[in-house]
């Protein structure tokens, strides 16, 4: 225990003091302390809760003042509660090891998959990272864990002759308005359902949507869904702001849950698998970039912070891999 004291005292003077000088202290205090017996005191575990506690609710209103969403939030608090639970350690004390191990135990017993796992690594990172700047510890013990790599898979993108159906299986001028307004523009599926009547502009052909961290944006849709959508509202009858609403009285606004529960039923009515709102997301990136359009356009369509982010979504087409190759190569 001796021993473990005067390391963390020259750990902790290692900022200030040269090689020469370390070894000193070193010598000093082994020397002063030769007679001196330490005892180390432990917390209990109700302390360790409450001081663990504290410093996550300080983290998160900290994420909550940069502008994360309440979600996101949400799901930092849950999986860092959950590690400072089962690690029970204050978290000065939380070392690499503990980290793995909870990492390794938590995917063994749950079966999850490597995107979950660097997820949660990420989420570590973030929080000792700022207990780090902060000063509550010396060092992240996260730094030493490396990303975790995971097989990049292809995902499904809609056809033009798929989009067809789905629309052509639509029984509401509601549903068709939407798919149209989620495959011209791209949005996100949280952004639909925020919009009101007010925010489309018809004459231009956009709308402003509130996406990630309430950051707005300019969104466009083309002639085909301007249409419909002027169809739908002329057809509507309530008088709720809201763009688009429950077909049953009292026509509430749409909620996520309803629009992705809407685009499975048309979805099997067209007899195409996997339908989902953020489809039509990764369908207009990937169209965008083969038909040319500059990545940062594409990023600041999609509303990407990251332009690592926009090539995730886009997955380019082969045939135009093999079409360049032989325009500027072959």
């Amino acid at each position: 225990m001796k021993d473990k004291l005067i390391t963390a005292i020259q750990t902790n003077m290692s900022a200030i003091l040269t090689v020469a000088h370390l070894e000193e202290l070193r010598r000093v205090l082994t020397h002063c302390l030769h007679h001196v017996e330490i005892v180390e005191q432990k917390a209990s575990n109700s302390q360790v809760s409450m001081e663990n506690g504290t410093l996550l609710d300080v983290f998160i209103s900290a994420k909550r003042i940069e502008g994360c969403s309440e979600k996101s939030l949400k799901y930092y608090s849950a999986t860092i509660g959950n590690m400072l639970a089962t690690v029970t350690k204050p978290v000065r004390e939380i070392v690499t090891d503990d980290l793995r191990t909870y990492l390794a135990d938590y995917q063994k017993a749950r079966g999850s998959s490597k995107v979950t796992i660097d997820n949660m690594r990420r989420i570590f990172s973030s929080f000792f990272s700022w207990l780090e700047d902060e000063d509550y510890i010396l060092k992240s013990p996260v730094r030493r864990i490396r990303k975790i790599k995971s097989d990049k898979t292809i995902k499904d993108t809609f056809s033009d002759e798929g989009l067809e159906r789905l629309r052509d299986a639509c029984e509401e001028i509601r549903d068709l308005a939407m798919i149209d307004l989620l495959a011209s523009t791209g949005m996100r599926v949280g952004e639909l359902v925020r919009l009101n009547r007010e925010d489309i502009n018809f004459h231009e052909r956009e709308c402003i949507v509130l996406g990630k961290g309430n950051s707005e944006r300019l969104v466009y849709f083309d002639a085909r869904t301007k249409i419909h959508l002027r169809n739908y509202l002329d057809d509507r009858s309530d008088d709720n702001p809201a763009l688009f609403v429950s077909l049953s009285l009292p026509h509430e606004r749409l909620m996520i849950g309803g629009v992705e529960t809407r685009m499975r039923e048309i979805g099997k009515r067209a007899e195409l698998q996997k339908v989902h709102p953020h489809k039509f997301r990764r369908t207009l990136a990937t169209r965008a970039i083969d038909k040319g359009m500059p990545i940062e356009q594409v990023q600041r369509l999609l509303g990407h912070v990251k332009i690592d982010t926009t090539m995730h979504y886009a997955m380019v087409n082969q045939v135009n891999v093999k079409n360049s190759h032989r325009k500027f190569i072959g």
